[in-house]
């Protein structure tokens, strides 16, 4: 419950006055979206602090029209599993990659008075990696459905996100095995 609501938080102050507009995938397809995706790189935030590696999400068909069940889940320092069921809904047709999530479920219903903003910006042709950004540009997460991509499709993504007016060094990687580093995805993608 604390997650929810700390997500919950996050969402209601995640869109500012200096929000701007970005750009969602058009002809998206939701059945090939679905699945489970690794976090392979995110601007990190508080309500994913207890979050050490092993970051993922899974999104599945739910018996509510248009809405998605969420399920992120990653490993805490001490190795144990940190979970955060939500629901997500788009904002505009089917077809194009915006949505809004919350994880605020009161009375058995998911509220939608603490969504937040999810807009898919950049997709892989083959639905292996998904770039996810927010309108205030605080929020982003790199998916894919391997836990490592490759420094050249790494490269393509990070200019997805400068075109959409982000620092991309702000974006950090994100651990798959206990241990292991964060590094900007600004840096990653210079290094040779």
């Amino acid at each position: 419950m604390r997650r929810a609501l700390a997500l919950a938080f996050a969402a209601l102050v995640g869109t500012s006055p200096a929000a701007r507009a970005v750009e969602p995938v058009r002809g998206f397809e939701l059945e090939r979206y679905l699945g489970t995706w690794h976090e392979i790189a995110a601007i990190p935030t508080w309500f994913q602090r207890d979050c050490a590696y092993a970051t993922r999400a899974t999104y599945t068909a739910t018996a509510e029209p248009d809405r998605i069940a969420v399920l992120n889940a990653c490993r805490t320092e001490e190795g144990e599993l940190d979970r955060a069921l939500g629901r997500a809904r788009f904002t505009q047709d089917p077809g194009t990659a915006a949505l809004e999530v919350t994880f605020v479920e009161l009375l058995g219903a998911y509220r939608w008075f603490a969504a937040g903003d999810y807009v898919v910006i950049a997709l892989d042709p083959d639905y292996r990696w998904s770039a996810v950004a927010h309108p205030s540009l605080d929020y982003a997460w790199i998916l894919a459905r391997e836990p490592e991509l490759p420094s050249s499709t790494l490269a393509v993504i990070e200019a997805a996100y400068r075109d959409a007016g982000y620092d991309t060094c702000r974006l950090l990687t994100s651990p798959q095995s206990p241990g292991a580093g964060r590094d900007p995805l600004c840096a990653v993608v210079a290094a040779p």
